[in-house]
């Protein structure tokens, strides 16, 4: 069991594992009661009884009712204190920084939205990052220590032989060689930071469309194109993070972009990111093309086509599921998963329209077959995620009850 010390057999370690079976349980199901604990865990009464007595004296249960509608005497309802512990996730792109607090048991309870357009921070990133943060622990009518862990995420990945960021020269600010250092100084809770994309895919792997798999590739297409790597239930990162960053991909129908860390931008990107939907869609004669950020007029396009059974709307969609058919087979040829997520509101946006193109032109171009699923996390994925993965390490530590 994952965060708890001690020797293995003995009646400490057999109990603390008892706790967290049991503590889990109230995760997935809400209130119990020790009857019905006892069942799900295999324990008997007494032992069950000792279980919740152990885990309210230890502030991480309380009795929050009692049962109704049966024989018998009302029972005992137990439920996890939603206050033991806060977790907190940013979700980090150029135009904002949005950010979200979450009680031990998931619920949200405070979001905010800190504005950051330019190419030039206004603000240093520490300043944006604390602010952030404390607006969303405002709005839950918390204090900043009250958080227990934070994850951001941001585009690009931070190396971790260095420290500094990369993949990601369009997010202004973020690449001073001492930013972790001076985040550190800044937040009093353990922070982590993680690719966006993966982010996403944490969040469709916990709550979402990639639930039980322990093999699948989510390819995202909103402000940039990327995929994230989930290979025995674990995210692969790459030697500096950078794995997945398949914008950066050569492929056939693209020219060969060179340099491109420098142009921030590679040949599947240039084919089939968001930012090349409205040219493809003029070139068709398309003239109702929405205005505005990219990502944004893209998911408008895409979600019309999807809306057309024929005419150039439908040849849209059409051209556009073979762009995306194109770097998906590589990815499949090499990884060949078991599952692949559509995410990215560019994506989504053509629902099982274009998951159905996608799914009939990758089956001509790759030996694998792997199933092609929509992304059900639609609302902040990349925010969900980091609450997810930022709510796991501190469950990890609250509920281990060993010490």
């Amino acid at each position: 069991m994952a965060g708890i010390a001690g020797t293995p057999g003995t009646p400490r370690v057999l109990r603390a594992m008892n706790d967290r079976a049991a503590l889990d349980l109230l995760l997935a199901h809400g209130p119990l009661s020790r009857t019905r604990i006892g069942k799900l865990t295999g324990l008997s009464k007494p032992t069950a009884s000792q279980l919740l007595a152990r885990l309210e004296a230890a502030g991480l249960v309380r009795v929050t009712g009692t049962s109704e509608g049966r024989p018998g005497p009302n029972a005992q309802l137990y439920a996890i204190d939603p206050a033991v512990a806060y977790a907190a996730g940013l979700d980090v792109t150029p135009q904002r920084v949005r950010a979200a607090v979450a009680d031990i048991t998931g619920r949200t309870v405070g979001e905010y939205e800190l504005p950051t357009p330019g190419r030039r921070p206004a603000q240093p990133v520490v300043r944006q990052v604390t602010d952030a943060l404390d607006g969303a622990v405002k709005a839950a009518g918390l204090a900043r220590s009250d958080v227990h862990r934070l994850v951001i995420g941001t585009p690009g990945a931070f190396d971790p032989g260095t420290g500094r960021l990369r993949y990601a020269s369009h997010l202004p600010g973020w690449h001073s060689p001492a930013l972790l250092d001076d985040l550190a100084a800044a937040l009093p809770m353990p922070v982590e930071y993680e690719n966006d994309v993966n982010l996403a895919a944490v969040a469709e792997q916990r709550l979402g469309a990639a639930r039980g798999h322990e093999d699948f590739v989510l390819l995202w297409n909103q402000e940039g194109l990327g995929a994230a790597l989930v290979l025995g239930g674990r995210l692969h990162r790459g030697w500096t993070g950078g794995a997945g960053e398949v914008g950066f991909l050569p492929v056939p129908g693209a020219p060969l972009v060179r340099h491109v860390t420098r142009a921030n931008s590679g040949g599947y990107q240039e084919l089939a990111g968001s930012q090349a939907l409205p040219g493809l869609a003029r070139d068709l004669g398309i003239s109702d093309i929405p205005h505005g950020p990219h990502a944004e007029a893209a998911a408008l396009l895409v979600a019309r086509a999807a809306d057309h059974a024929d005419g150039p709307h439908r040849e849209l969609l059409r051209a556009y599921a073979t762009r995306l058919a194109t770097g998906l087979a590589s990815l499949v040829s090499v990884l060949d998963p078991e599952l692949v997520v559509l995410s990215g509101s560019a994506l989504t946006a053509g629902g099982e329209v274009l998951r159905t193109l996608v799914q009939a032109e990758l089956a001509e171009l790759a030996a694998a077959r792997p199933r092609l699923v929509v992304g059900e996390v639609r609302e902040h994925p990349v925010l969900r995620g980091a609450l997810e993965s930022a709510l796991a390490a501190t469950r990890d530590e609250v509920f281990d009850t060993s010490r």
